[in-house]
């Protein structure tokens, strides 16, 4: 069973309402960009600010608790940390998807053709959903 605040803990990040909530949010949507999260949690909190959101969003991805997915020509989306993965993003809907491709061989062909090291690989693809096609 999914528990916000034991991961939280976990993550040495100090377990509040605002924190859990937002947890709470991105376990039950998958990826979400700040204005949705600030959205879902007015209803829960309808003092909350912006500036709350945007504090504790950047102190969870600051402990990798959190990771930013930037969309090309769209804000930047959140999702809890897992492991290493690409993103399919439909460009007419929106819709954001999880996918498994080994990015190894691109690596490799960079260090071949450059003499540069890759750490990290983001990979967006666009195109468009099944549902939209």
């Amino acid at each position: 069973m999914f528990n916000s605040s034991v991961l939280l803990k976990e993550y040495d990040l100090k377990v509040t309402p605002q924190r859990v909530a937002i947890v709470d949010e991105l376990y039950k949507n998958g990826h979400m960009n700040i204005d949705e999260l600030y959205q879902n949690l007015l209803k829960k909190f309808p003092s909350i600010s912006l500036a709350t959101i945007y504090k504790n969003v950047n102190a969870m991805v600051e402990k990798i608790f959190l990771n930013e997915v930037k969309i090309p020509e769209a804000k930047s989306v959140y999702e809890l940390a897992k492991e290493e993965h690409s993103h399919l993003v439909c460009s007419s809907c929106g819709y954001i998807e999880d996918i498994h491709v080994d990015t190894s061989i691109l690596n490799e062909s960079i260090a071949t053709i450059s003499n540069f090291k890759v750490e990290d690989t983001k990979v967006v693809f666009s195109g468009i959903c099944s549902k939209c096609q």
